[in-house]
């Protein structure tokens, strides 16, 4: 059994897999990591790898619980990779989206695949049908934009998202949840188009904590898949074992 541990921006998840079968996940802060690790051990004593991913600095005390169970490979830069990596700056690629190329490269291989991360930020990643990983977009998340319109205004309310009733608000804080969710569909339908001009017979991947919201709002087609970032984390485990 393989452990999974995505060390994100707000939560922890955890995800255990029995070879490319995902069996158990969960999410919880970060302050409860070491509860959780003995726990999760104790319920699956048949983990014996996992693989640690982290959007921010390395806490060598998170590493150090972790390796008292099982062996441990840390995700960086230097992980090997099943595709092609043309980014320009791969030494400054999120290890995120290094992850959500390895699902794609899996989850579709020698074909064209887009993947949108709708998470805090939102991101998009293109591996082509030469297996190549060419790079892509980030944007900001929902939350970001309801928080920058709070924290950049004077009188603006913090609001939680919500669907707009209709396109056009007839109140302010209507009005911003028109503006927030109709404003992210357009940009995700918009940007689709634009890639699927440029690439035939486009596979696009909705993932991140937003996607069963926006997933519905979309008018191109789309295979929303929740699990995406760490069924790549868990394929990278395997490929980088030996």
């Amino acid at each position: 059994m393989n452990l999974v541990v995505d060390i994100g921006n707000t939560l922890v998840k955890f995800a255990v897999f029995d070879k490319n079968t995902l069996i158990f996940d969960d999410r919880f802060k970060i302050d409860d990591f070491k509860d959780k690790v003995k726990r999760l051990f104790k319920e699956y004593p048949g983990i014996q790898r996992a693989i640690y991913a982290t959007v921010g600095v390395t806490e060598k005390k998170y590493l150090t619980v972790l390796t008292l169970f099982c062996k441990v490979h840390v995700l960086s830069h230097q992980s090997k990779v099943p595709f092609k990596n043309s980014y320009a700056t791969p030494q400054t690629l999120g290890i995120d989206r290094i992850a959500l190329a390895t699902a794609a490269y899996y989850h579709a291989p020698h074909k064209n695949t887009l993947v949108i991360d709708a998470g805090t930020c939102i991101t998009y990643d293109m591996v082509n049908d030469f297996d190549e990983y060419l790079g892509g977009a980030i944007s900001p998340g929902l939350k970001m934009r309801y928080r920058a319109m709070h924290e950049q205004t004077s009188a603006l309310p913090l609001l939680q998202m919500e669907t707009p009733l209709d396109l056009i608000g007839n109140t302010t804080n209507s009005s911003m949840h028109s503006g927030v969710v109709n404003g992210v569909c357009a940009e995700l339908d918009g940007i689709i188009d634009q890639y699927a001009t440029r690439f035939e017979d486009l596979t696009v991947i909705l993932t991140g904590g937003d996607a069963h919201f926006l997933s519905k709002r979309l008018k191109n087609t789309i295979f929303a898949d929740s699990k995406f970032l760490l069924k790549g984390l868990n394929y990278l485990l395997e490929y980088n074992k030996h």
